[in-house]
């Protein structure tokens, strides 16, 4: 079934930049160019709360994961941490020298992560309000920092065009990835922390495998990329476009699932409630929308595997088939005019050939990135390589 849209939000007097839910999905949190950030009740006929604070744009706003707190980043160059309640009162914390761009809790709680057109991504602890570090080697804007869902790394984004990742302890930036062809908007880690996933102006969404620092996936639209948000079940990834529509890529087809029509302009901003049930888009025409996602997400797999070949092109897709899927399509047409009980035998044994097929696959590529790189022992190549070994044997006993 389609998502469908549950709920419309006016309030806004100017383009929309930012959503996020609480963990409870009773409120939705919003800011806006009109300086304003609103948080609206999900219960019908409750009234929102428009906080009134920043001297200029709210350009990001993101819950606390107890959502007792809502911080928003401005072009004032301040954050401030509200509680959305009644009284609507925050705490400001000068931040950095230009525009706030991004605000991001860690899954703790405990800290957070601001980035700015000053060209640094900054660390605080949230209690105290207390600035901890900078990190600072992009050369241009930074759009967007996040923290990976174990908190131990931070990846940012910026008109640099590259995409950063860097080690919180250490401070140090561990890798740099330098594919895209314009300005990155948007980037976020995927829920298993494996890979992450970057918006751009060049219209790609590109997702990468940070263990091996390689592309797994690109998605090539037509417009300009704003925002994406991963489903909390890895599978799934919606982007928010300046060709006003929201698109649904299914990571594990490595295939484009939903357009959504949705904004008149440019649809700004787009994320998941945290249980996935439902995701808020805001655009350009000053509104904030919440959809019911509908599709079935009882599928709780590995998040995207690697596409083989071509990439999404609007609303259809070349080569992106598995190797595995092909052999084992070729093997059901073979087994059709068995019977009942022996295709329900035959569908264990695909569904284990898929996996020993997805392990075997996995094998090879870390193989011979590790060879390349040398990064790890003798020892241990010899282990991969007698794994694959075992798995080869199994399948041609």
């Amino acid at each position: 079934e389609d998502p469908s849209l549950e709920r419309h939000f006016k309030g806004h007097r100017d383009a929309v930049t930012s959503v996020d839910f609480s963990l409870n999905k009773k409120q939705l949190a919003s800011g806006s160019m009109d300086s304003c950030l609103m948080v609206w009740s999900m219960k019908p006929q409750m009234r929102a709360y428009r906080f009134v604070g920043h001297k200029d744009a709210v350009m990001c706003v993101h819950f606390s994961p107890s959502g007792h707190l809502v911080a928003s980043g401005s072009r004032d160059k301040t954050v401030r941490l509200w509680i959305p309640s009644l009284k609507g009162e925050s705490t400001v914390f000068k931040a950095h020298t230009a525009t706030v761009r991004s605000v991001h809790f860690s899954s703790d709680g405990q800290s957070l992560v601001t980035a700015s057109d000053d060209k640094t991504v900054k660390v605080w602890t949230v209690h105290r309000q207390k600035f901890l570090f900078s990190l600072s080697q992009h050369i241009n804007w930074v759009r967007c920092a996040r923290f990976s869902p174990d908190g131990r790394l931070i990846v940012s984004s910026s008109d640099d065009k590259t995409v950063k990742l860097w080690d919180k302890t250490s401070r140090e930036c561990i890798h740099t990835f330098c594919e895209h062809g314009g300005f990155v908007n948007h980037v976020d880690f995927h829920p298993g922390g494996t890979c992450i996933a970057a918006a751009g102006t060049d219209s790609t969404v590109k997702l990468w495998d940070i263990r091996m620092n390689r592309l797994l996936q690109h998605y090539q639209g037509n417009s300009v990329v704003n925002s994406l948000s991963f489903h909390p079940s890895g599978n799934y990834l919606v982007t928010a476009s300046n060709d006003s529509t929201l698109k649904i890529l299914d990571l594990l087809e490595g295939r484009l699932l939903y357009t959504l029509h949705s904004h008149q302009g440019p649809a700004t901003c787009v994320a998941f409630s945290r249980d996935g049930d439902l995701f808020a888009s805001g655009g350009s025409d000053e509104q904030v929308m919440v959809w019911k996602t509908n599709f079935d997400t009882a599928d709780y797999g590995d998040g995207p595997k690697t596409q083989k070949s071509g990439s999404v092109e609007g609303s259809h897709h070349t080569g992106v088939e598995m190797d595995c899927g092909i052999h084992l399509k070729k093997t059901r047409t073979q087994d059709s005019g068995r019977n009942h009980g022996q295709q329900e035998e035959d569908t264990s044994l695909m569904s284990t050939l898929e996996h020993i097929m997805g392990q075997l696959d996995v094998l090879t590529q870390t193989v011979s990135i590790l060879e390349q790189r040398l990064t790890l022992t003798e020892d241990k190549l010899k282990e991969c390589l007698e794994n694959q070994q075992k798995i080869i044997q199994n399948k041609t006993n």
